[in-house]
Protein backbone atom coordinates (compact mmCIF):
# COMPACT_ATOMS: atom_id res chain seq x y z
CA UNK A 1 0.00 0.00 0.00
CA UNK A 2 1.22 3.53 -0.80
CA UNK A 3 2.61 5.52 2.13
CA UNK A 4 -0.12 7.95 3.33
CA UNK A 5 0.59 11.57 2.46
CA UNK A 6 0.32 14.48 4.85
CA UNK A 7 -3.05 15.31 3.27
CA UNK A 8 -4.32 11.82 4.12
CA UNK A 9 -3.14 12.21 7.71
CA UNK A 10 -4.80 15.62 7.91
CA UNK A 11 -8.12 14.24 6.63
CA UNK A 12 -7.99 11.34 9.08
CA UNK A 13 -7.21 13.71 11.95
CA UNK A 14 -10.06 16.03 10.99
CA UNK A 15 -12.54 13.15 10.88
CA UNK A 16 -11.39 11.88 14.28
CA UNK A 17 -11.65 15.32 15.86
CA UNK A 18 -15.16 15.70 14.47
CA UNK A 19 -16.05 12.32 15.98
CA UNK A 20 -14.65 13.33 19.36
CA UNK A 21 -16.62 16.57 19.28
CA UNK A 22 -19.74 14.43 19.31
CA UNK A 23 -22.96 16.34 19.98
CA UNK A 24 -21.18 19.57 20.89
CA UNK A 25 -21.99 22.42 18.53
CA UNK A 26 -19.02 24.00 16.77
CA UNK A 27 -20.01 27.41 18.16
CA UNK A 28 -19.82 26.04 21.70
CA UNK A 29 -16.33 24.61 21.17
CA UNK A 30 -14.84 27.74 19.61
CA UNK A 31 -16.36 29.93 22.32
CA UNK A 32 -14.50 27.89 24.96
CA UNK A 33 -11.23 28.03 22.98
CA UNK A 34 -11.45 31.63 21.74
CA UNK A 35 -11.29 30.49 18.09
CA UNK A 36 -13.37 31.41 15.08
CA UNK A 37 -15.83 28.85 13.73
CA UNK A 38 -14.02 28.94 10.39
CA UNK A 39 -10.78 27.83 12.10
CA UNK A 40 -12.43 24.76 13.60
CA UNK A 41 -14.14 24.00 10.29
CA UNK A 42 -10.86 24.21 8.35
CA UNK A 43 -9.22 21.78 10.77
CA UNK A 44 -12.10 19.29 10.69
CA UNK A 45 -12.32 19.39 6.89
CA UNK A 46 -8.52 19.10 6.46
CA UNK A 47 -8.19 22.47 4.78
CA UNK A 48 -5.46 23.35 7.24
CA UNK A 49 -3.19 21.56 9.68
CA UNK A 50 -3.22 22.09 13.45
CA UNK A 51 -0.44 23.20 15.75
CA UNK A 52 0.65 21.04 18.67
CA UNK A 53 -0.60 23.64 21.15
CA UNK A 54 -4.04 23.90 19.51
CA UNK A 55 -4.37 20.13 19.39
CA UNK A 56 -3.51 19.88 23.10
CA UNK A 57 -6.30 22.36 23.89
CA UNK A 58 -8.81 20.39 21.84
CA UNK A 59 -7.81 17.09 23.41
CA UNK A 60 -8.14 18.52 26.93
CA UNK A 61 -11.62 19.70 26.02
CA UNK A 62 -12.68 16.44 24.33
CA UNK A 63 -11.03 14.21 26.99
CA UNK A 64 -9.95 11.50 24.56
CA UNK A 65 -8.31 8.32 25.85
CA UNK A 66 -4.48 8.24 26.13
CA UNK A 67 -4.35 5.90 23.12
CA UNK A 68 -6.52 8.25 21.05
CA UNK A 69 -4.46 11.26 22.07
CA UNK A 70 -1.19 9.59 21.08
CA UNK A 71 -2.59 8.54 17.71
CA UNK A 72 -4.02 12.00 17.00
CA UNK A 73 -0.74 13.70 17.89
CA UNK A 74 1.03 11.41 15.41
CA UNK A 75 -1.54 12.25 12.71
CA UNK A 76 -1.08 15.96 13.42
CA UNK A 77 2.71 15.70 13.04
CA UNK A 78 2.30 13.88 9.72
CA UNK A 79 -0.33 16.40 8.65
CA UNK A 80 2.13 19.27 9.09
CA UNK A 81 4.71 17.61 6.84
CA UNK A 82 5.51 19.35 3.57
CA UNK A 83 3.95 17.61 0.55
CA UNK A 84 6.06 17.16 -2.57
CA UNK A 85 3.76 19.34 -4.69
CA UNK A 86 3.97 22.33 -2.31
CA UNK A 87 6.20 24.34 -4.74
CA UNK A 88 3.41 24.23 -7.34
CA UNK A 89 0.52 25.26 -5.07
CA UNK A 90 0.48 28.90 -6.15
CA UNK A 91 -0.40 27.86 -9.72
CA UNK A 92 -3.45 25.71 -8.98
CA UNK A 93 -6.76 26.01 -7.14
CA UNK A 94 -6.86 24.79 -3.51
CA UNK A 95 -9.03 21.67 -4.19
CA UNK A 96 -6.23 20.36 -6.43
CA UNK A 97 -4.32 19.49 -3.24
CA UNK A 98 -6.88 16.80 -2.50
CA UNK A 99 -6.84 15.48 -6.05
CA UNK A 100 -3.05 15.05 -6.07
CA UNK A 101 -3.14 13.49 -2.60
CA UNK A 102 -5.79 10.96 -3.64
CA UNK A 103 -3.79 10.14 -6.76
CA UNK A 104 -0.63 9.64 -4.69
CA UNK A 105 -2.40 7.33 -2.22
CA UNK A 106 -4.58 5.27 -4.57
CA UNK A 107 -3.80 1.63 -5.32
CA UNK A 108 -6.28 1.55 -8.22
CA UNK A 109 -7.04 4.50 -10.53
CA UNK A 110 -9.88 4.09 -13.05
CA UNK A 111 -10.22 6.97 -15.50
CA UNK A 112 -12.63 7.82 -18.31
CA UNK A 113 -11.59 10.61 -20.65
CA UNK A 114 -13.71 11.74 -23.59
CA UNK A 115 -11.68 14.64 -25.00
CA UNK A 116 -7.94 14.37 -24.36
CA UNK A 117 -5.34 11.87 -23.20
CA UNK A 118 -5.34 11.55 -19.36
CA UNK A 119 -2.72 13.62 -17.54
CA UNK A 120 -0.77 10.61 -16.24
CA UNK A 121 -0.10 9.52 -19.83
CA UNK A 122 0.54 12.90 -21.48
CA UNK A 123 3.80 14.08 -23.01
CA UNK A 124 5.19 17.41 -21.82
CA UNK A 125 4.33 19.23 -25.04
CA UNK A 126 0.83 17.77 -25.21
CA UNK A 127 0.18 18.71 -21.56
CA UNK A 128 1.39 22.25 -22.22
CA UNK A 129 -0.98 22.55 -25.20
CA UNK A 130 -3.94 21.32 -23.10
CA UNK A 131 -3.18 23.57 -20.13
CA UNK A 132 -2.52 26.79 -22.03
CA UNK A 133 -6.07 26.86 -23.45
CA UNK A 134 -7.63 26.56 -19.97
CA UNK A 135 -10.55 28.91 -19.50
CA UNK A 136 -9.22 30.20 -16.15
CA UNK A 137 -5.72 31.07 -17.23
CA UNK A 138 -3.69 33.43 -19.42
CA UNK A 139 -0.35 33.68 -17.55
CA UNK A 140 2.58 31.86 -19.26
CA UNK A 141 4.41 31.29 -15.97
CA UNK A 142 1.34 29.59 -14.47
CA UNK A 143 1.04 27.43 -17.58
CA UNK A 144 4.65 26.32 -17.10
CA UNK A 145 4.08 25.59 -13.40
CA UNK A 146 0.97 23.54 -14.08
CA UNK A 147 2.72 21.63 -16.84
CA UNK A 148 5.65 20.86 -14.54
CA UNK A 149 3.26 19.65 -11.84
CA UNK A 150 1.46 17.39 -14.31
CA UNK A 151 4.76 15.84 -15.37
CA UNK A 152 5.83 15.39 -11.74
CA UNK A 153 2.55 13.63 -10.96
CA UNK A 154 3.48 10.90 -13.43
CA UNK A 155 6.08 9.59 -10.98
CA UNK A 156 3.20 7.85 -9.22
CA UNK A 157 3.38 5.22 -11.98
CA UNK A 158 6.97 4.37 -11.08
CA UNK A 159 6.63 4.22 -7.31
CA UNK A 160 7.02 0.88 -5.52
CA UNK A 161 4.47 -0.58 -5.72
CA UNK A 162 2.75 1.40 -8.49
CA UNK A 163 -1.02 1.80 -8.63
CA UNK A 164 -3.03 -0.18 -11.15
CA UNK A 165 -4.13 2.30 -13.81
CA UNK A 166 -7.17 1.43 -15.91
CA UNK A 167 -8.07 3.98 -18.59
CA UNK A 168 -10.94 4.08 -21.05
CA UNK A 169 -10.26 6.72 -23.69
CA UNK A 170 -12.66 7.90 -26.36
CA UNK A 171 -11.40 7.30 -29.90
CA UNK A 172 -11.77 11.00 -30.69
CA UNK A 173 -8.78 11.76 -28.43
CA UNK A 174 -6.56 9.81 -30.85
CA UNK A 175 -7.46 12.22 -33.64
CA UNK A 176 -7.81 15.60 -31.92
CA UNK A 177 -4.69 17.53 -32.95
CA UNK A 178 -3.91 19.09 -29.59
CA UNK A 179 -0.76 21.16 -30.15
CA UNK A 180 -0.68 20.20 -33.83
CA UNK A 181 -0.15 17.01 -35.81
CA UNK A 182 3.44 16.38 -34.73
CA UNK A 183 2.59 16.79 -31.04
CA UNK A 184 -0.32 14.39 -31.46
CA UNK A 185 1.88 11.83 -33.26
CA UNK A 186 4.37 11.82 -30.40
CA UNK A 187 1.52 11.62 -27.91
CA UNK A 188 0.04 8.60 -29.69
CA UNK A 189 3.45 6.92 -29.53
CA UNK A 190 3.56 7.62 -25.77
CA UNK A 191 0.14 5.96 -25.47
CA UNK A 192 1.37 2.91 -27.37
CA UNK A 193 4.39 2.64 -25.07
CA UNK A 194 2.18 3.04 -21.99
CA UNK A 195 -0.15 0.28 -23.20
CA UNK A 196 2.74 -2.19 -22.82
CA UNK A 197 3.64 -1.19 -19.27
CA UNK A 198 2.81 -3.59 -16.41
CA UNK A 199 -0.02 -2.22 -14.32
CA UNK A 200 -1.49 -0.08 -17.11
CA UNK A 201 -4.71 -1.27 -18.74
CA UNK A 202 -5.67 0.93 -21.68
CA UNK A 203 -8.92 0.67 -23.65
CA UNK A 204 -10.22 2.82 -26.48
CA UNK A 205 -13.97 3.33 -26.79
CA UNK A 206 -14.55 3.26 -30.57
CA UNK A 207 -16.91 5.59 -32.41
CA UNK A 208 -19.00 2.50 -33.26
CA UNK A 209 -19.83 2.00 -29.55
CA UNK A 210 -22.46 4.73 -29.83
CA UNK A 211 -24.21 6.13 -26.74
CA UNK A 212 -23.00 5.09 -23.30
CA UNK A 213 -23.47 5.80 -19.60
CA UNK A 214 -20.90 8.61 -19.32
CA UNK A 215 -21.70 10.92 -22.20
CA UNK A 216 -20.51 14.47 -21.55
CA UNK A 217 -18.43 13.91 -18.42
CA UNK A 218 -14.86 12.84 -17.65
CA UNK A 219 -14.08 11.29 -14.27
CA UNK A 220 -11.55 9.40 -12.18
CA UNK A 221 -12.25 6.80 -9.50
CA UNK A 222 -9.60 6.43 -6.79
CA UNK A 223 -9.53 3.24 -4.72
CA UNK A 224 -7.32 2.63 -1.69
CA UNK A 225 -5.69 -0.41 -0.11
CA UNK A 226 -7.50 0.08 3.18
CA UNK A 227 -10.92 -1.42 3.87
CA UNK A 228 -11.78 1.60 6.04
CA UNK A 229 -11.24 4.08 3.19
CA UNK A 230 -14.05 4.29 0.69
CA UNK A 231 -13.40 5.06 -3.00
CA UNK A 232 -13.50 8.70 -4.13
CA UNK A 233 -14.63 10.07 -7.50
CA UNK A 234 -13.34 13.23 -9.15
CA UNK A 235 -15.44 14.61 -12.01
CA UNK A 236 -14.00 17.35 -14.18
CA UNK A 237 -15.40 20.78 -15.07
CA UNK A 238 -14.06 24.14 -16.25
CA UNK A 239 -13.23 25.40 -12.76
CA UNK A 240 -11.51 22.37 -11.30
CA UNK A 241 -14.08 19.63 -10.81
CA UNK A 242 -15.83 18.01 -7.87
CA UNK A 243 -14.94 15.28 -5.41
CA UNK A 244 -17.73 12.82 -4.67
CA UNK A 245 -17.61 10.51 -1.67
CA UNK A 246 -21.23 9.43 -1.03
CA UNK A 247 -21.62 5.69 -1.54
CA UNK A 248 -24.61 6.12 -3.84
CA UNK A 249 -22.75 8.57 -6.07
CA UNK A 250 -19.60 6.45 -6.21
CA UNK A 251 -21.73 3.44 -7.17
CA UNK A 252 -23.16 5.34 -10.15
CA UNK A 253 -19.69 6.18 -11.44
CA UNK A 254 -18.43 2.64 -10.91
CA UNK A 255 -21.35 1.28 -12.91
CA UNK A 256 -20.74 3.84 -15.64
CA UNK A 257 -17.07 2.86 -15.82
CA UNK A 258 -17.99 -0.82 -16.02
CA UNK A 259 -20.34 0.01 -18.92
CA UNK A 260 -17.57 1.91 -20.72
CA UNK A 261 -15.13 -0.94 -20.23
CA UNK A 262 -17.60 -3.48 -21.62
CA UNK A 263 -18.18 -1.38 -24.74
CA UNK A 264 -14.49 -0.55 -25.30
CA UNK A 265 -11.97 -2.44 -27.37
CA UNK A 266 -9.87 -5.06 -25.62
CA UNK A 267 -6.32 -4.22 -24.56
CA UNK A 268 -4.87 -5.95 -27.64
CA UNK A 269 -7.41 -4.36 -30.01
CA UNK A 270 -6.67 -0.98 -28.44
CA UNK A 271 -2.93 -1.38 -28.93
CA UNK A 272 -3.46 -2.29 -32.59
CA UNK A 273 -5.71 0.74 -33.14
CA UNK A 274 -3.20 3.08 -31.49
CA UNK A 275 -0.42 1.68 -33.69
CA UNK A 276 -2.47 2.17 -36.86
CA UNK A 277 -3.41 5.69 -35.80
CA UNK A 278 0.25 6.54 -35.17
CA UNK A 279 1.23 5.19 -38.61
CA UNK A 280 -1.42 7.41 -40.19
CA UNK A 281 0.08 10.50 -38.55
CA UNK A 282 3.56 9.96 -40.05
Amino acid sequence: MARPTSMAARRELGAELRRLRGERRGAEVVALLGWSESKLSRIETARTGISEADLDRLLRLYAGTPGEQSRLRDLARRGRARVWWAPYRSSVAEPYDEYVAFEAEAVVICEWEAQVVPGLLQTDEYAHAVIEVGADLDDPETVQQRTALRMARQSVLTRDPPPRLCVVLDESALHREVGGRDVLRRQVQRLYDASQRPGVELHVLPFAAGAHAALGEAFVIFEFGDSERAPVVHSEDLVGGQLRTKDAHVRVYREAFADLRRRALTVDETRDLIARTGDGLR
